[in-house]
């Protein structure tokens, strides 16, 4: 039996799922929306790990602990900057969600919850990132059927909620 995916309203920071992924920048120390809102959550020894990870490329995925969180890790993605999507926007997006799930996979991490991957102030259009989401979501969980038993959309808002149910309904 094949993962479960749904989509969740609400706070990412206080889910019982065993990671979270954070949409965070570069540098993985803390910035604004949903990685200023994790790093919060997390407590100040979040910081200090990530310090030692060096950064990240854009596309690519680390993990951490998770401090003060109820998840066990979190799992730090790099989402593009939106450039009007022919400059790799959505292959980079993919390939954040691609990358996240291989580091779950290699972290025995069984159920994770996703943000809305650059859609916030990185300025990624929501109708059109939602589909990549779920798509390269489900193409991974049936290529590793059996690693995943629950993966989560999590929105901030009503309209991020419509496209991540329109895009689970629809795929």
């Amino acid at each position: 039996m094949g993962a479960v995916l749904e989509v969740y309203r609400g706070d990412i920071t206080k889910l019982d799922v065993d990671a979270i992924v954070n949409a965070a920048n570069s540098s993985l120390l803390g910035g604004g929306g949903v990685d200023g809102a994790i790093h919060r959550a997390a407590g100040k020894e979040l910081v200090h790990e990530c310090r030692l990870l060096g950064g990240c490329k854009t596309g690519q995925a680390k993990i951490t602990g998770g401090y003060e969180l109820l998840e066990k890790h979190i799992i730090h993605t790099v989402g593009p900057v939106w450039r009007g999507g022919d400059n790799g926007e959505p292959e980079l997006l993919a390939d954040c969600y691609r990358n996240s799930l291989r580091v779950a996979r290699e972290n025995a991490v069984r159920s994770l919850a996703f943000p809305a991957i650059s859609t916030g102030i990185y300025g990624f259009p929501i109708e059109r990132a939602a589909p990549i989401a779920v798509r390269t979501v489900r193409e991974e969980a049936a290529r590793h059927d059996g690693a995943f038993d629950r993966i989560l959309f999590v929105c901030f808002d009503a309209a991020a909620q419509s496209a991540f149910e329109a895009a689970l309904a629809g795929d």
